[in-house]
Order: C-alpha cells, then structure tokens, then sequence
C-alpha cells in the first residue's frame, strides 16, 4: 500500500515530540522537563510502540500515568501574534477560515468512498484495512495546507498552535487512549464475565425489556465511570450483550453493538471522566463552573438513553 496508518503514526508522534521539544526550552514553565518527559514519552509510544516489548510499552503508559497523577504536566506560555493582528487578520479571511475545518469531513468521504479501489501498479493507495483512519490523516494534512494558504502561515507556526492547544488541554489529550486500553484490560481480566454474573444472579433477565434495559444502562454507567464508550463496550458487550441478548434472545449483533455504542455516547455527556469532551471545552471557554457542559447535557442524554432502549428492543432482531 502507498499510505498505510503507521505513517500518520509517525506523523503524530513527531507533533507530541515537537510538543516536548518546545517545553522543554519553554523557561517560563515551571514543570518544563517534567511536561517535556510526558509528551515525550508519549511521542515515543506513537514513533515505537509497535516494535517495543509489551511489557516495556505498558511501564511507559505508567511513568506517563505517574507523572500526570503528581500535576507535573504543565502548560507553557503561548507566543500568540498581538490581538490586533489576529483581529485584522479574521477580518480579511472572513468565513474562508472555516474552509480548512470543513475540509477534513469531505477528504475523509472521498477517502473512504471513491479512492476505496484506486490502486498504483496493483498497489492500493490507501490502507484498506484503515481506510477511514487513513483517509482522515490525508484529509488533516491537506486541511493544514490549507490552512497555512489561506493565513499565509509556514507549518512550523501550525507546530506552534497544535502546542498551544495541546497544553491547554494537558493530560486529557491521553485520555481516550489510556482509557482504551484499560477497557481491553478490564476484557482480558475477566470483569465482563464479573458483570455477567452480577447482571443474572441479581437482574430478572427472562424480561426481554429489561435484559435491554440493563445492557443500554450498563454500557452508560460504565462509560460513566471510565469516561470512554470504547473501554466500556468490551466490558458489558461480554457481560450482557453477547451471552444474554445475542446468546438467549438470538438479536441481530450488529443492532447491538450500534445500539449499545450509542448508549455508551450518553454516558459520555454524562461524565467528568470524559474530560477532553466535558472538561477542556469548559476550560478553554473558561467558564466559572467546570461542569457547566455536562450540565447543559443532561437533558438530552437522558431521553436519548431511554430511547436507545426502546429501539433496542424493537429492533433488536432486524
């Protein structure tokens, strides 16, 4: 294949070790080298993590882990160009700003829909078995052009506004990948088959309605509780959705897991542990109260969660 998902791989660990680079020579942060140590650390998961030991990998994961958890990361001070030269400058893009953005979903589509079969001398161009993922990373570079076309913007100053924002996000950029994995550890564990027990000894599942209702409230309190559908769904989909719904009511897998994805998503507006949706958007507007987001969606969460069950159970076997 010509572009394969590991090169945007490479690309992004490059970014989070620029990201260190720059802290580290950032003498107005005052836990400079111990941010630089964290997005290095995490720049070398991305640039190796394919070719280093398992175990190697997972003690990397918990020095990151060690160094977030003792408020060692740290943003820096952003060398913004003045407000008056940002103003002017909006002023004469206008909405010729929004292009780039509006850019990534449409290269993604035609990524993933009409280059699907393009192929050079028998070779696909793009990865099939990453396709979305590896139509999304062209679509960000060809967005970044744009980008610096329009403003008139070298990329290193792209470098600069993606540290920017990473450090004002700080740790939680980690997150959902941290979270990720402790979903397949949590699988690997055996904790859905805990689930699985607890659910049947302590839930009437003979009810169709609520054998539903327990796996669509399932995947939201969990996801609740680690703040990442993905890490959520291994758990309760072994737990409740593969050996009550699929395995007792013969439902369609498919509805399932899309269902029950869904439902995770309403636990996701629910949960301060989903901290880059809920808690960095808060910060970033800087809003008095840290929850205000979570707050403001509550009252679609909960209907839409309702809904899901009831969908569930109506379609389930569609």
């Amino acid at each position: 294949m010509i572009l394969a998902l590991d090169d945007f791989y490479i690309l992004v660990g490059l970014l989070f070790a620029a990201t260190a680079i720059m802290n580290l020579r950032d003498r107005s942060n005052p836990r400079r080298t111990t941010t630089a140590l964290f997005w290095g650390l995490y720049a070398l998961l991305y640039l190796a993590g394919s070719r280093m030991p398992p175990a190697a990998t997972g003690l990397v994961m918990i020095a990151m882990a060690l160094v977030a958890g003792f408020g060692l990361v740290k943003g820096g001070k952003a060398h913004l160009p003045p407000e008056e030269t940002r103003r002017a400058g909006a002023a004469r893009l206008g909405h010729k700003l929004l292009v780039p953005a509006l850019a990534i979903p449409v290269v993604t589509m035609i990524g993933s829909t009409l280059l699907k079969d393009v192929r050079i001398d028998a070779t696909p161009l793009l990865d099939p078995k990453n396709l979305s993922l590896v139509s999304m990373g062209c679509a960000s570079m060809i967005a970044l052009a744009l980008a610096c076309w329009f403003t008139r913007a070298t990329p290193l100053q792209g470098v600069r506004e993606a540290r920017r924002l990473i450090d004002a996000m700080s740790w939680a950029v980690v997150l959902p990948h941290m979270l990720a994995v402790l979903g397949l550890l949590f699988s690997e564990a055996g904790v859905g088959k805990a689930v699985a027990h607890i659910t049947t000894s302590y839930i009437d599942m003979d009810s169709r309605l609520v054998a539903c209702a327990a796996f669509c409230i399932g995947m939201a309190l969990f996801t609740v509780v680690m703040g990442n559908g993905f890490a959520a769904f291994p758990v309760i989909a072994g737990g409740i959705g593969i050996p009550v719904l699929v395995g007792v009511y013969h439902a369609n897998p498919a509805v399932m897991a899309a269902i029950g994805m869904f439902s995770a998503y309403c636990g996701t507006l629910m949960t301060p542990m989903a901290a880059n949706f809920n808690i960095v958007p808060a910060a970033l507007l800087e809003l008095h109260d840290k929850n205000a987001v979570i707050k403001a969606q509550l009252p679609t969460a909960l209907p839409l969660l309702l809904a899901n069950i009831v969908l569930l159970y109506f379609l389930m076997y569609r």
